[in-house]
């Protein structure tokens, strides 16, 4: 990472039309509010645009309506039809996480039928075990675990003390948060009928695709019969739970606290809010959004938004509703009664 880029480098990079002095240098991104004269801003919410005349920024990445009119903008500005898309580009030239130096600590255990790749970084404390698969470009965080036959594909980056079990095949270019882990066992048990319960051992895996992100202390279960799979391209926040032989299809997002149960299926482009939960063996097609903290019970065979939660209210206004959502049975009978 440079020190600093020219705003004319960054316009070049993100195809944006530039207004203002292209020699001016950036050495970092940071809010409206809160950008100095070194720094780049961007506006990708109408609710900030208050904070344009006060912006301290060296450059504003911004939409086209925002140079003319009523709420023009006077100073120099990198114009998009996508600003928070632009952001999200430029960000990567002022990432400071630190880039991990190739080869093997020597504190880390690696099976002598392990394959590791070319230019692999495996920190301290790591765990490598037989016939497991390190792509080329790789990198292993301190404390980290890859068990037996376990694959992980070219430049992945795995954080500190991710626990990856047995027979789990990731992609290429995966990145997995601290704390995380991967290929557990998925929560099966037979009722024995004396109120005890038989474990269900698992045989599955987990396979994942290319291009996945997924957060810190998240659970993905292995299959109990064929694999848990996550499609290419999803993206799992912090805290997400899919259980055993799950399907997430490609390109879909899992917020923070959302839970898969065994055997339910997520289609591609969906969106889980944060909290919403899919119950077991349902489907869920393509192109659906489901809101936080839903809970969704059946499958969903159309594409949209759907909803279950209860939006906020005062405490007062909520126990009334509470109260009168317990009645609904029973008023629902006298109607019935009064319209014989």
């Amino acid at each position: 990472m440079r020190d600093s880029y020219s705003l004319s480098e960054i316009a070049a990079f993100l195809g944006a039309e530039l207004r203002g002095d292209g020699e001016v240098r950036v050495t970092g991104i940071s809010t409206l509010h809160d950008a100095g004269p070194d720094q780049l801003a961007f506006l990708a919410n109408e609710k900030y645009a208050s904070q344009l005349a006060s912006c301290q920024a060296a450059a504003v990445i911004i939409a086209g309506k925002y140079i003319t009119g009523s709420m023009a903008f006077a100073g120099a500005a990198l114009i998009l039809d996508n600003p928070y898309l632009g952001y999200a580009r430029i960000s990567q030239w002022f990432d400071r996480a630190p880039m991990p130096a190739s080869g093997i600590h020597p504190t880390a255990i690696i099976a002598d039928s392990a394959k590791i790749g070319n230019d692999v970084a495996i920190a301290a404390n790591v765990v490598v075990e037989a016939n497991a698969v390190i792509g080329a470009g790789s990198s292993l965080g301190a404390g980290v675990f890859v068990g037996t036959r376990s694959q992980l594909g070219e430049r992945c980056k795995v954080a500190a003390n991710v626990s990856i079990y047995h027979d789990v095949i990731i992609g290429a270019k995966v990145i997995i948060h601290s704390g995380s882990v991967i290929g557990a066992d998925g929560f099966g048990f037979a009722p024995v009928g004396t109120g005890e319960w038989q474990k269900i051992y698992q045989i599955g895996g987990v396979e994942i695709g290319d291009n996945v992100e997924i957060g810190a202390c998240t659970t993905i279960d292995r299959g109990a019969l064929g694999d848990t799979r996550i499609g290419r391209g999803v993206i799992i926040d912090n805290h997400v739970q899919i259980a055993h032989n799950c399907v997430v299809g490609d390109n879909s997002a899992l917020a923070a606290y959302s839970a898969l149960a065994g055997s339910s299926s997520l289609g591609k482009n969906c969106i889980l809010a944060g909290d919403a939960c899919l119950v077991g063996h349902i489907q869920v097609c393509d192109n659906v959004q489901v809101t936080a903290r839903t809970l969704v019970t059946k499958s969903i065979t159309e594409p949209g938004s759907y909803s279950s939660g209860s939006p906020l209210m005062t405490t007062r206004e909520w126990r009334k509703n509470a109260v009168r959502m317990s009645q609904l049975d029973s008023m629902a009978r006298r109607l019935k009664a009064l319209e014989k």
